[in-house]
């Protein structure tokens, strides 16, 4: 290594920005991803998430009173570019059942973020849910982004544990990083870089993969022990 590269840092030759994200339509085994609109999912996502109120427990916004409320949240925050919002579908089903965005999208330094997302019950802890994350990273990395971020409030060990389960190495914790609906928020972060990509993305074929699951639809083999190697650090919070 040249005395510069010690000084300075990693040369990164050839560098192109990517695009901002854009296609409508991300599929996989199991699960479908839209552009999330208002006129097309707000009543079936709210049908679909009940009177699961907790769900946004640690969202800067809902719960929704009614789909009205839903739907103008839809218009007014979620159809721009920035955060740029999905539907997700489980294939099985056909209906939306949860959305997530990419956000924070920087292409000048390669950097995005996976964001604001909101599962039915009907949706968590399947394999579409689990598919719907590695779609959209796959999608960031194949356009040439080199860091893919999570973020969440330091509390939601939930979400804490799902970012390690998917692969994510814990960056730590960010002290005061915000005050939502009124109360303090701690931030916790996460991240998969491009150099952790081909092993990351080799496990979640592995996991999606036929051969994984039994004839019940039962894995046989967890996402967390195959994305653990991948992992440059575990959060201690976790235990592991």
């Amino acid at each position: 290594m040249r005395d510069d590269d010690t000084r300075l840092g990693r040369r990164v030759p050839g560098w192109v920005p990517p695009p901002m994200p854009g296609p409508p339509l991300l599929e996989g085994r199991f699960a479908r991803l839209r552009r999330l609109e208002a006129g097309a999912h707000a009543a079936a996502l709210f049908r679909a998430n009940g009177e699961d109120a907790a769900m946004w427990d640690y969202m800067p916004y809902g719960p929704f009173a009614d789909v009205a409320e839903y739907a103008d949240w839809m218009r007014r925050d979620a159809s721009g570019s920035d955060p740029f919002f999905y539907a997700i579908e489980d294939r099985a089903s056909g209906a939306p059942g949860g959305v997530a965005s990419f956000l924070r999208i920087s292409p000048a330094a390669g950097s995005i973020e996976v964001g604001h997302i909101a599962l039915s019950a009907g949706l968590r802890r399947t394999p579409a849910a689990t598919e719907a994350m590695f779609l959209m990273m796959a999608w960031a990395f194949g356009a040439g982004y080199r860091r893919y971020e999570w973020k969440c409030n330091a509390l939601n060990l939930a979400s804490r544990r799902a970012a390690q389960r998917l692969g994510f190495s814990f960056e730590g914790v960010f002290r005061q990083a915000a005050v939502v609906k009124g109360r303090n928020r701690d931030t916790a972060w996460f991240a998969v870089t491009d150099s952790d990509w081909p092993a990351l993305a080799a496990a979640f074929e592995t996991w999606c993969g036929p051969e994984n699951f039994d004839p019940d639809g039962r894995q046989r083999r967890a996402l967390g022990e195959l994305t653990a190697p991948v992992r440059v650090a575990s959060d201690p919070a976790l235990g592991a």
